[in-house]
């Protein structure tokens, strides 16, 4: 095995299946994107580390959220093989790429053009057909509304507030996925849509970057 194969497969047996990840489409995923594809190359020695991976260069910082989170989102996500996926603030495009070994059509959304060309062309290295990134018009909290409604929407990342836009592009029966900051601690969240309403239900503590345009408004102090 090469070097990155190794640290894969180490990724996925000491990070992703140690933190109750057990879906073997999930794991298979895991094993078989390459997180370096999506990686500076000066950081490419970083990607398969227990960590949320810097890959801005220059302008806000985006990250890679952490591989044991990134496998328990979409584990809990239960994405089948005819679902229609949004990835929200999908930065160099590692969670999309994973997205699409499981759904039947991903569209993925980046507020940074220059990150969204970088997923593009990995997604393009890789022969993904199934996914698309799209330059965000606005932050994240606007998703993509002309390809909705979703099966599933996926969070690279927390959100301080209660992203409502992004819920009204769920179908019936659809489900959101992601960390929720809102209180403390910041927890992993599903938010499922059943007859027009949404039921909230935490999964498991979690702390992961503040996805642009989901972050908590600034409190006015004296």
């Amino acid at each position: 095995m090469s070097g990155f194969s190794t640290a894969r497969q180490n990724m996925v047996d000491g990070q992703v299946r140690t933190n109750d990840v057990t879906d073997r489409r999930v794991l298979d995923a895991m094993l078989t994107v390459p997180r370096e594809a999506f990686v500076p190359a000066a950081r490419q020695a970083l990607a398969y580390l227990d960590l949320d991976l810097d890959v801005s260069e220059g302008g806000a910082k985006r990250f890679l959220i952490k591989p044991a989170l990134t496998g328990k989102l979409l584990q809990a996500a239960e994405i089948g093989e005819g679902d229609s996926v949004l990835v929200v603030g999908c930065a160099t495009g590692y969670l999309a790429a994973l997205t699409a070994k499981l759904a039947r059509q991903v569209v993925a959304t980046e507020c940074d053009s220059a990150l969204a060309t970088k997923a593009k062309d990995a997604f393009t290295a890789l022969g993904l057909a199934n996914v698309t990134c799209r330059v965000a018009v606005a932050a994240c909290p606007e998703g993509e509304p002309s390809a909705a409604p979703y099966d599933v929407i996926v969070l690279n990342g927390a959100a301080e507030v209660m992203p409502e836009a992004l819920l009204g592009q769920l179908k019936e029966g659809g489900r959101l996925v992601g960390v929720s900051a809102e209180s403390r601690p910041p927890r992993a969240m599903i938010v499922t849509r059943t007859h027009g309403e949404f039921g909230h239900r935490a999964l498991f503590d979690a702390a992961a970057p503040v996805l642009p345009g989901l972050e908590r408004a600034a409190a006015f102090v004296f």
